[in-house]
């Protein structure tokens, strides 16, 4: 690999407003995947050893620049200055029920929480965080589950680095049962 076919990556990476694919970025420099992986992680690991702001990480299923999590409250100050972009407590434990349940209905996320969700879940529609990805047999009603956004909100490549928390949430057949008695 030559220096244009890095720089060419570092730039695409600065530019990229979601992670970018190892196929996508090889044939963008015109190298193959293997060769463009390689380089990726050199880049990667070049970065941490020379303690710069920013990181070069793999999340869902491609590859962009983060700014280093030591500066994360100067970087967050930052872009919030003068916004409230954060999301509400109800919000981040309506993700939660979805982000270990999904598939799941807003009946069944209600029936967790406890309360209403339908403006919670419009929220975090509109946010791009979660999405309607099918409906239930039985009543039509949407089923809701993360997004690609999602993953790469939470630096994640895929639902299997969720800590392991859906032990403690409610098994289908009880939500099941629930959602009907509702009904």
């Amino acid at each position: 690999m030559n220096k244009f076919q890095r720089g060419a990556l570092e730039a695409i990476l600065m530019v990229a407003p979601e992670p970018v694919s190892v196929t996508r970025l090889a044939q963008a420099i015109e190298a193959s995947e293997a060769d463009t992986d390689a380089l990726l992680r050199s880049m990667q690991a070049q970065y941490c050893a020379d303690e710069r702001g920013f990181q070069l990480r793999e999340a869902a299923g491609g590859w962009r620049m983060y700014s280093d999590p030591r500066y994360a409250q100067i970087v967050g100050e930052f872009v919030t200055a003068g916004q409230s972009a954060r999301l509400s407590v109800p919000a981040l434990e309506t993700l939660a029920v979805i982000a270990y349940r999904q598939p799941i209905t807003r009946a069944q996320i209600a029936a967790i929480r406890g309360v209403e969700v339908d403006s919670v879940v419009r929220t975090l529609v509109t946010r791009g965080l979660v999405e309607q990805v099918g409906t239930t047999a039985a009543t039509g009603a949407g089923l809701f589950g993360t997004t690609a956004l999602f993953l790469e909100k939470m630096g994640m490549n895929s639902l299997d680095e969720l800590a392991p928390l859906a032990p403690y949430l409610p098994d289908d057949a009880i939500l099941d049962d629930i959602e009907k008695e509702m009904r």
